[in-house]
């Protein structure tokens, strides 16, 4: 049983978090650069463009930039963090990593040094090489940017705004980790393990997606795991009623872990899907397979609200028909 856990708070806390308040500016943005183009598959609101590459294949292009809290707080976190979030925009995509640039812009050579060490890291463990970018040497602020090239083929693509009315959501995360030290609100289960086992963990991804086991799929990002599934309802037009027991979690008690913070952390390996409900247990294996939680936590409906239950008692943490996470589409607008 959670402890201590109310609907009531926890749907707070998710609303007024700020990796989820900051999602908001992105459809104004995201208004002001659409140009249409054949070749384009998918772009906005899922975790890495879909570009056409011939009948078959596609290209997957994605970018990230790291928090500039992060930078200041860890400066070789940041650089780890900025290659495996692009890695896992790849994944959840149902895609195959090949290679990523990056932008870096630093004050001083010490944290210059920290953050592509950081990047080199992560590089190396997951097999995705760093093949170019650009520096900025001298500028008056820390910031690291990354992005990422990957492939898949055009059948086999997961996406995020084909959740259907009545698949399960199915929540995988690595609970083998620890709190970073660097940030309360990162879940590190990735750093202290064998690269062939954050590869087979990302690859599960890539099965799902050749096998259709899955009918739409995010990586869970800064907005947590509740705050992933509304990004990924509301470019679905659809809604859910999530069960907060149900969701994989640690021993949060001897972690001194609040649930509420649970919720809202981003794990260093973790999936947010949408399944059929006769796919489930082999979805659930499969990533039980490679040393990640997974459970069906609710269900998907047509209502556009997200609603967390828990003892019977149900409050709502988004509207997502009259107030988006990100604002990208108005009534009618897809994604793709």
């Amino acid at each position: 049983m959670v402890k201590d856990c109310s609907t009531d708070t926890v749907a707070q806390a998710v609303r007024e978090y700020e990796g989820v308040t900051r999602k908001r500016v992105i459809g104004d943005m995201v208004r002001s650069l659409w140009v249409d183009s054949p070749d384009i598959i998918a772009s906005f609101g899922e975790d890495a463009a879909v570009i056409r590459h011939n009948a078959e294949d596609a290209l997957l292009l994605a970018a990230d930039g790291i928090w500039s809290k992060l930078m200041e707080a860890d400066p070789f976190w940041a650089g780890y963090c900025a290659v495996l979030v692009n890695v896992h925009d790849i994944a959840a995509m149902g895609g195959r990593p090949v290679a990523m640039v990056d932008i870096l812009s630093v004050t001083n050579n010490l944290t210059r040094d920290e953050v592509t060490r950081g990047m080199v890291a992560a590089s190396a463990q997951f097999g995705v090489p760093i093949v170019g970018g650009h520096l900025h040497p001298d500028t008056p602020y820390n910031v690291v940017d990354v992005a990422i090239l990957g492939t898949a083929r055009m059948d086999q693509v997961i996406f995020s705004d084909t959740a259907e009315e009545g698949d399960q959501v199915v929540a995988a995360i690595d609970l083998d980790g620890r709190i970073h030290p660097s940030c309360c609100f990162n879940w590190d289960s990735v750093t202290m393990k064998p690269a062939e086992v954050v590869r087979a963990q990302i690859r599960v991804m890539e099965d799902l997606g050749k096998e259709r086991l899955v009918t739409a799929g995010k990586d869970i990002s800064n907005p947590g795991v509740i705050g992933t599934l509304g990004m990924l309802l509301e470019v679905s037009e659809k809604g859910a009623v999530i069960d907060l027991e149900a969701i994989p979690r640690p021993d949060l008690s001897a972690l001194g872990l609040p649930f509420e913070q649970w919720v809202r952390m981003y794990p260093g390996m973790g999936f947010i899907l949408t399944v059929k409900k006769e796919n489930v247990e082999e979805v659930c294996r499969r990533f039980a397979d490679v040393g990640m939680a997974a459970a069906p936590i609710g269900e998907v409906n047509g209502g556009r609200k997200l609603t967390v239950r828990y003892l019977g008692r149900e409050t709502q943490v988004f509207d997502l028909d009259q107030n988006g996470i990100m604002r990208i589409f108005t009534e009618g607008e897809v994604c793709r």
